[in-house]
């Protein structure tokens, strides 16, 4: 929430915002939670007011929208529509993801993008922020059918993209076998093998720990987070929405801390556990997930435990909430239910899974709240040193990039503390969004209007 003082610029550059870019709701809201923290700081140091640099950082540098045709098993011609967001590249090369997912539009992927450009800032790594997808669903779909989409995906897109001008990754939807498929397509029509993409498989130049890095970076954040009172995850409840990559990962490295996860949920509804999800209830969810495809439920019915149908998991009694499942997950009232239940921290593993009354609600209440783009940011820091291991034609073990994401997840939580610290109270929301800002608008500035 804005500073009253500041109030009227911070309405009137949302008015400008809104205006250009009519009906993306998503873009409009991740847009002022940015700007209602900036403009104060903006106004204390003119130089980035002179240089108009929000108002060129909420303008992409390019958009890319093209049409996916492809065939399906019965031969029938079907069309999607792709993009590409290339946001910023003030600092490095476009960076972040693809999502295939029928809800993909260009508000969503807008405001992603301009996400991406801080998170990518916050992490010290040379690389600018970008996104893109298309409104294809991969869910129900054969292997040869996705193959198809992707290869007629990467036909339009490979020219726009290079490793050392926008490199993207994978997102819901896009896992190690549609990264496979378009990085295929990308080296057939290039005649060169380059790290183009990142979540690539260990084979062929992607990076140990990639699948785990969002859900280990996330705990490593709240781990950092909890230490500012004297505390850490040993013995700590934790509630985790969703139950992909992101959650599971989450799952393992909460366990690992000495923490208990007592949900993990998907669209159908969650599951409480109270006993915790040691390691071999993971196992069977990994399984159930990204082998069967199948529903959380079928946990409920193996271990007999409750599964609440068409729910989320933020009415238990946890100490830490980490929403791992997707945008506006958590709104104003499950916030207040998550804090008169003992909550305390939450540490966000998805993108904007908090609405902007739930944020309001844990500022009010001053508990420990990281933000997606600082929390979730491990994932594109381990995409980061892929693209490094790849430029160096080496890999590095396992060990050691878990070292750096641990270290550059420290680094994260320092930036957040000396750019939001006011007082006793961090305000990581502050602290993640003008930490991302200064970086780029001094290169921006640097570079010259262009």
């Amino acid at each position: 929430m804005a500073n009253s003082a500041y109030e009227p610029l911070v309405k009137e550059f949302m008015a400008k915002v809104i205006a250009k870019n009519p009906a993306e709701v998503e873009f409009h809201q991740a847009v002022e939670e940015v700007v209602a923290s900036l403009v104060p700081y903006i106004e204390e140091n003119p130089k980035y007011k002179a240089a108009k640099i929000l108002e060129r950082m909420v303008e992409p540098e390019r958009i890319i929208l093209f049409r996916v045709p492809w065939s399906d098993d019965k031969g029938e011609v079907q069309v999607n529509k792709g993009f590409r967001i290339e946001m910023n590249s003030a600092i490095g090369p476009y960076k972040g993801g693809l999502r295939f997912h029928p809800t993909v539009n260009l508000g969503i992927l807008k405001f992603l993008a301009f996400e991406q450009v801080f998170k990518n800032s916050l992490t010290t790594l040379p690389m600018g922020g970008g996104k893109g997808g298309s409104d294809f669903d991969p869910k129900g779909k054969s292997d040869n059918e996705v193959m198809h989409f992707c290869q007629s995906f990467m036909t339009e897109l490979y020219r726009h993209v290079g490793p050392n001008t926008d490199v993207p990754a994978g997102d819901i939807g896009v896992g190690g076998r549609e990264i496979g498929y378009l990085f295929g397509q990308y080296k057939r029509l290039q005649n060169e093998f380059t790290g183009v993409l990142t979540g690539k498989g260990r084979e062929w130049g992607g990076s140990l720990i990639r699948p785990e890095a969002t859900g280990y970076g996330a705990t490593y954040f709240a781990e950092e987070m909890l230490k500012t009172r004297g505390k850490d995850l040993a013995g700590k409840t934790v509630a985790i929405s969703g139950s992909g990559n992101v959650a599971q990962f989450a799952t393992e490295k909460v366990t690992e801390l000495g923490g208990k996860v007592v949900t993990l949920s998907d669209s159908g509804g969650y599951i409480y556990d109270p006993q915790g999800i040691d390691k071999e209830k993971l196992n069977f969810v990994m399984h159930l997930k990204n082998v069967k495809r199948g529903r959380i439920k079928e946990y409920a019915s193996k271990y007999g435990v409750e599964y609440f149908e068409g729910k989320r998991p933020w009415g238990v009694q946890c100490d830490v909430a980490m929403p791992c499942a997707t945008q506006n997950e958590i709104n104003e009232d499950e916030a207040k239910i998550l804090i008169d239940n003992g909550c305390y921290v939450v540490s966000e593993g998805a993108n904007m899974p908090s609405t902007p009354e739930a944020v309001d609600v844990y500022m009010e209440a001053k508990i420990l709240y990281g933000p997606g783009k600082a929390a979730n940011a491990g994932g594109v820091a381990v995409s980061g040193l892929e693209m490094s291991q790849n430029s160096l034609r080496l890999s590095w073990t396992r060990e050691e990039i878990d070292g750096k994401l641990h270290q550059i997840m420290k680094d994260i939580h320092e930036t957040c503390v000396k750019f939001g610290k006011d007082g006793d109270f961090i305000d990581y929301v502050k602290g993640a969004n003008i930490g991302g800002f200064v970086k780029v608008a001094d290169a921006m500035i640097a570079q010259g209007v262009v």
